[in-house]
This record gives structure tokens, sequence and C-alpha cells, in this order.
């Protein structure tokens, strides 16, 4: 009903009983106001999409190739990919610094900057002179970067102030953009065309250990799908529905789910979701899992149900509950001897030689020893 239809018909009703209840037109006609401001502010700016349409080619997608690796072959199709915003251009420098020493240095795999904003040519230029890789730049599209039309904003925005300083982020609606597109968006990118796998790599993140053996060959010999490093357990109030979610799709498509699936491992004893999830700020993984028909159609579903915004569903749940239904476990592997740390948990190799000889991390505060940790429970499967 629009406010205009509430008002008139409170003034019908008003005048056939005689302003009965003026405190109750009193509460409609101010709730009525507070609705309409809310649409107002949470009405998405119609510029942004002019604005699209006046980018340039090179602000859109823009590859910069360094002539020294015309000659090398990689073993893989693989690439980090970096989504990131121009303010970030330092943190970042220190964590492509770390990366570059402790491994790519020798190998000189791509990077992909992904910003829903064009990047700055300081920040292309830094990125230039920090890698060993090749640089590709792209703009995330709109629709790609903004809540659904089928989202009810008004409902989205007042859970987000529900939600507040609750949660981390929890108020924040560029932070659920983020984790939508980081659930259902990034491997549609087109400069992703070209790759099977994906390093992700954020911003301030530290690389503790020199990476004695190449990931990607490792993940392609050994036909693994997703390898993590850290995996701990999501906070309630940002998923209350996600697990009701997943088994209305698990019922809806039963032939996407894994004979020998991991389900066991994020499922408590009542039948609940225990939370657990491993943390996406590091991921090495096949895009084409991402691209299947099953994750597709999962995140369809999820998107449709809202939980991006209504909720503050995290891509890191998306992905372990994706990588639970459709894999098993021989097809998941944990990087215990990468280091690397994204405030506030890191992960450290325990094995006393290999810290010694390549890290510069405590093994006793790595993540494993943390009660929060499902790692322990996940080796157990």
């Amino acid at each position: 009903m629009t406010a205009a239809m509430m008002m008139a018909a409170q003034r019908g009703s008003t005048s056939r009983q005689g302003h009965a209840y003026p405190n109750t037109a009193r509460l409609v006609l101010l709730l009525v106001m507070l609705a309409a401001a809310v649409l107002l502010f949470a009405k998405p700016p119609p510029i942004e999409r002019a604005r699209m349409l006046a980018y340039t080619p090179a602000q859109i997608r823009e590859s910069r190739l360094k002539p020294a690796n015309i000659e090398i072959k990689h073993p893989v199709r693989a690439a980090y990919v970096i989504l990131v915003r121009n303010s970030e251009l330092h943190e970042l420098r220190a964590t492509i610094r770390q990366l570059e020493d402790q491994f790519n240095a020798r190998h000189r795999y791509p990077y992909v900057f992904l910003n829903n904003k064009p990047f700055t040519e300081e920040f292309k230029r830094a990125m230039e002179w920090v890698t060993s890789g090749d640089c590709h730049f792209g703009l995330v599209p709109y629709e790609h970067w903004s809540m659904p039309p089928w989202v009810d904003r008004v409902r989205a925005k007042w859970a987000m102030a529900m939600l507040g300083s609750k949660v981390p982020y929890g108020d924040s609606e560029s932070y659920r953009k983020m984790c939508r597109y980081e659930s259902g968006f990034f491997f549609r990118h087109p400069l992703l065309d070209d790759y099977d796998y994906y390093w992700r790599v954020e911003p301030g993140v530290e690389f503790s250990c020199e990476i004695t053996h190449d990931p990607f060959k490792y993940m392609a010999d050994n036909k693994k799908t997703y390898g993590f490093t850290i995996s701990l357990r999501e906070i309630p109030l940002t998923v209350k529905t996600l697990w009701k979610t997943t088994n209305a799709f698990r019922a809806s498509y039963p032939e996407y789910i894994a004979p020998n699936n991991m389900l066991s491992w994020i499922t408590a004893s009542n039948g609940d979701y225990n939370l657990c999830h491993f943390w996406s700020n590091f991921e090495i993984a096949s895009l084409d899992f991402f691209r299947s028909p099953q994750y597709t159609a999962y995140f369809d579903f999820l998107d449709r149900a809202g939980g991006f915004f209504l909720e503050r569903w995290g891509d890191a749940p998306v992905h372990t509950l994706a990588a639970a239904m459709f894999l098993n476990k021989t097809q998941v592997h944990f990087f215990d001897n990468i280091g690397y740390y994204h405030r506030p948990f890191q992960n450290c190799p325990t094995d006393p030689q290999f810290n010694m000889q390549h890290c510069f991390c405590n093994p006793n505060r790595s993540m494993i020893h943390n009660e929060d940790s499902c790692t322990n429970a996940w080796l157990q499967l």
C-alpha cells in the first residue's frame, strides 16, 4: 500500500468513527513519514548507471603486459585476483612485496585487480612497479555491485540499522555488496576468462613464510578444487537463515549434492549449522568450481532470498557451504605450510624445521590451536 493510500484509508476510518482514535492516526502518519524518509534515503543514485556509460575503455578494462614475461610458460592458467580500492594502495603494496619475495618473483604469475571505481593512474603504475607478473585492471559492473531490485530496500536498511555495531560491518551496505560480489560475480569478470585457478589476495595481509612449491601446480596436479589456510566459526547474528535457505536449496536440487560430501563437518549434533567455514580472504581454488551449474544455481538461490542484505551473509560461509555440498574431502587442501596473517588470525606452519628455515611467524599463535578453529575437525573427516 502506498503512503497516499494509507493516509486516505486513515482519513476515511477516522471520519466514519468520529475521530475515535486520534493517537492511532498520528502514529500511522508518523510511520508513513518515516517510511517515506527511509525510501528517499535508500534510493540508489541514478547517476551511477549513467556514470558507467561514461567510463572510457581503459577505465573499464586495461592490461599492462611486461616484455620480460612473453617467453614464460606457466604450468597452470592461474592468476592472483584482488578486489581493492584506490585508497588501499599502500596496504596492497606491502602485501604484494611480501608475496613477490616469498614466491611470485620466481614464477611471475599475473595479477587481476578489480574495483567498483576506475583505478587511478597512480594505482596502476604502483602495481606495475611492485609486481613481476603482468597486470590486468578491471571495473566491476554496476549490476554486480548493487542491491538487486527484488530486495526490499526499506527492510534491508532497517536490518542494517538494527544490526548496527553488534557485529563488524553490521550497518555497512558496501560490505554487503562486497560479500555478494565475492560470492557470485568475481569469477564472471571477463579478465578471468583465460584462467583455470585463482588465488585471492587482500590488501594488508602478510605472507610470513617462503613458499617453496607452486600452489597452483599442486592444485592442478593433485586434482584439488579448493585450498585454504584458516577455518573458524561465523558470527551467528550474520547468518540466521543461511542454513535454512541452504537446506531448502538441497531439497530443491538433490542431484547437485555430492555423494561423498563434507556436510558432516559443518553440521552440529542437533542438525543445525555449526558455523564452521573456510576463511575466504585466502583461498586458492578452481574457477570451474564457481562457474559450475551447481554453484551458480546455489548462489542464485541465495541471492533471491535476499540474505546478503537482509542479514549479513558473508562470502566465506557461502563458499564453504557450497564446498561442503558439492565436493568431497579429497578435493580440498589445507595449505598448512603457507604462512598467512589476516588480522587478527594467522596460519603458521607448526613443523619446527620448516618454520625455522622458511618462516618468521610464531607457530604457537597459529589459528589451528584456537578453540574456534574448525581445521582439526576437518582433518579428522
